[in-house]
């Protein structure tokens, strides 16, 4: 058996309460890396091989253990080729850097502005350097997501770079059906909306969720953000995010009053509560796409080169943000988009996806396994939890979730502190009999409250937050 692991939040067969989801960030800041890494997951796993996820660890200290244990390193990335990753991107260079095995990158993107200029990549490119030479040095090519990325790293001096751009769009193989379900919408029609903080606040995707609520009573906003479901599900507004009062997941915002707010911590319940709406637009591009694999039409509002790329390649019906006026009407969106390019075109790029795992030595259950249906019925027997909505209500349910995860997890933070500072006890205890050497005993009291104050402080801010 054959055992490949895979850089994702979590294994897609992991049900995880909200609560403990949330606590430990298993979406990794933003949900939509769920959406390819399950992807991925379904993709690699076959009846001789075996896909486990590394939980978002990238220890160089766990190499060893790596090469002894898995046959493959398999690394799903959307951008992280920008500067806010740059640490990231160099502790993922130091493991890779470290390991014997094959290591396979898949989607790699790099993110400037819609106009492809890369100067504010330039700080970093010894970074992106690093990182491309050790993956090179451990596959066949590096897959990208599409003609920026693919310039960018080529204007490096790298060769061995192919556009194959994201697998979530591959999840259900060389299948993709999108198609209009209503001739046009209408004010009773459900429409899904997304977007960063970054477009609501900057780029005027705000006004446009404001005047589209106006229109379309039945819009929901989907949150993508680690914060956005704190903020529905605890009402925690500590994170900066939690000041933009225009973004649906505030308190303040009328959508949130409405219960029109949801965040997802499983693909599986995106993509299937995505299939009961008629169209879905905004900046955030697998918010799209998990509509797209829901089957319901999808308009990208591009607002840099990450989504821009993406869309191009794939033939995603998209838009400018920055062009469109703020009245824009979802109705015109839906009319003017054409699926045309996203379908027909689907199956040669599935194929080529497949060709790049095939040169990186790489099996896939579409080729050699049963298509994903064992994927797909182990997922179906299990109980996720429903998408995070609005703390609006006050109910002995909800209520009792809640409070009940907190105690839960207080007891616990109780137990590891009384155990941590018997163990600092003990450890001064040890270094009383040494109490004559003035040089040693503050050098082994020292190593002891360092051992064990660290992971108390850690424990203690934990529960605090």
């Amino acid at each position: 058996m054959k055992r490949i692991l895979l850089r994702s939040g979590k294994s897609p067969y992991d049900v995880v309460p909200v609560e403990e989801a949330l606590h430990r960030d298993v979406i990794a800041t933003n949900s939509g890396n769920l959406i390819f890494s399950d992807a991925a997951h379904k993709i690699l796993e076959t009846p001789g091989t075996e896909v486990v996820s590394n939980g978002m660890k990238a220890e160089a200290a766990a190499a060893g253990r790596i090469n002894e244990e898995y046959d493959a390193f398999v690394v799903p990335l959307a951008n992280a080729f920008r500067p806010s990753f740059e640490s990231g991107l160099r502790r993922l260079t130091r493991l890779i850097g470290k390991l014997k095995i094959p290591v396979v990158v898949l989607g790699v993107g790099a993110q400037a502005g819609v106009d492809y200029d890369p100067a504010r990549l330039k700080s970093m490119e010894p970074a992106v350097r690093d990182f491309c030479a050790a993956v090179l040095d451990r596959s066949a090519s590096i897959g990208v997501r599409g003609e920026f990325t693919e310039k960018y790293l080529k204007d490096m001096g790298f060769r061995d770079v192919e556009v194959i751009g994201c697998p979530s769009l591959f999840m259900y193989g060389k299948e993709l059906a999108v198609q209009k379900r209503v001739p046009a919408l209408t004010a009773d029609s459900p429409i899904a909306i997304n977007g960063s903080h970054s477009a609501v606040k900057s780029q005027g995707l705000g006004r446009i969720i404001t005047r589209t609520h106006a229109r379309y009573p039945h819009l929901h906003f989907i949150g993508q953000n680690t914060s956005d479901a704190r903020q529905l599900h605890w009402r925690d507004l500590s994170h900066p995010n939690g000041r933009l009062t225009a973004v649906p997941t505030h308190p303040d915002h009328p959508m949130y009053r409405e219960d029109k707010v949801r965040v997802y911590v499983d693909p599986v319940t995106w993509i299937d509560d995505l299939r009961a709406f008629d169209f879905s637009f905004g900046s955030r591009i697998h918010g799209n796409i998990a509509a797209l694999l829901a089957g319901t039409p999808a308009t990208v509002l591009c607002a840099d080169s990450r989504t821009l790329e993406l869309c191009r390649y794939f033939g995603i019906p998209h838009r400018l943000l920055g062009e469109l006026p703020e009245d824009v009407d979802p109705a015109r969106l839906y009319e003017e988009a054409d699926f045309g390019e996203l379908t027909g075109g689907h199956q040669e790029r599935f194929e080529r996806f497949i060709g790049f795992l095939d040169r990186n030595g790489l099996e896939n259950t579409f080729t050699h396994g049963d298509g994903g249906a064992a994927f797909e019925a182990r997922l179906r027997s299990l109980d996720f939890p429903a998408g995070v909505r609005p703390w609006n209500d006050a109910d002995i349910a909800s209520l009792s979730a809640r409070f009940g995860w907190l105690q839960h997890h207080m007891t616990e933070l109780a137990t590891d502190n009384a155990q941590l500072k018997r163990d600092l006890a003990r450890a001064k205890a040890a270094a009383k009999p040494a109490a004559t050497s003035a040089v040693r005993v503050p050098s082994v009291y020292r190593r002891a409250r360092r051992a064990v104050g660290g992971p108390l402080r850690r424990a203690l801010q934990s529960g605090r937050q």
